[in-house]
């Protein structure tokens, strides 16, 4: 592992693994599935897509992946979170299930399902703090917002308009960030490009 090709896992639980694999491929990173304990050892840092975040969090104890996956968080290992990975990411999730752990690694609080059902899915324009340039597309699919931020947490985006404006779908703490929506299916690779930024710094 070096500064210059990190290596990037992808948690492959569940979710829209494939999107992000190749998203990181395309900028020049080594992108691997995390199904093991093990491969966590081999990473720089790690991305939790979007998907069923109930799911996810289930699914991280039946692989055996939550304890290793905390302890390198805590050691300050970089992740992303789109969406579900936002809500497994939080500290506290409004809406979700009594018996859904999230990874506690984000001071926020986040509402799950927040924006609607599946069919209340929309895309909108986004100024996002950090990454230069025209707004970035944003697409939003039963996604969660953020209720609140802790003393750490940059808020890096909010909705600007409609009934949700005001509302954060992105934020910073240290080398960890997360998004309410779907920055991998949209062929914009900044925010990801930021996140390997932030690998390279961290390395």
């Amino acid at each position: 592992m070096t500064t210059t090709d990190p290596v990037i896992g992808v948690l492959a639980l569940q979710g829209d693994v494939r999107e992000h694999l190749i998203t990181l491929d395309g900028l020049g990173v080594t992108a691997r599935p995390i199904r093991r304990p093990g491969e966590l050892d081999a990473i720089d840092g790690i991305v939790l897509p979007g998907g069923e975040s109930t799911t996810m969090c289930r699914l991280l104890d039946v692989f055996e992946l939550r304890a290793p996956l905390m302890k390198r968080l805590g050691d300050g290992l970089p992740a992303f979170g789109s969406c579900a990975g936002m809500i497994v990411l939080a500290t506290s999730i409004l809406d979700g299930r009594p018996d859904q752990l999230p990874l506690a690694a984000i001071d926020i609080v986040v509402r799950r399902n927040a924006f609607g059902r599946q069919v209340d899915s929309f895309e909108t324009d986004l100024a996002v703090d950090g990454i230069p340039g025209e707004p970035m597309r944003a697409v939003f699919i039963r996604a969660p917002w953020v209720e609140q931020v802790g003393d750490a947490v940059d808020v890096l985006a909010q909705v600007e308009e409609g009934p949700a404006a005001g509302r954060i779908v992105a934020v910073r703490q240290g080398a960890l960030l997360a998004t309410s929506f779907h920055p991998e299916v949209t062929g914009d690779h900044r925010f990801h490009q930021l996140f390997v930024e932030i690998v390279r710094g961290n390395a």
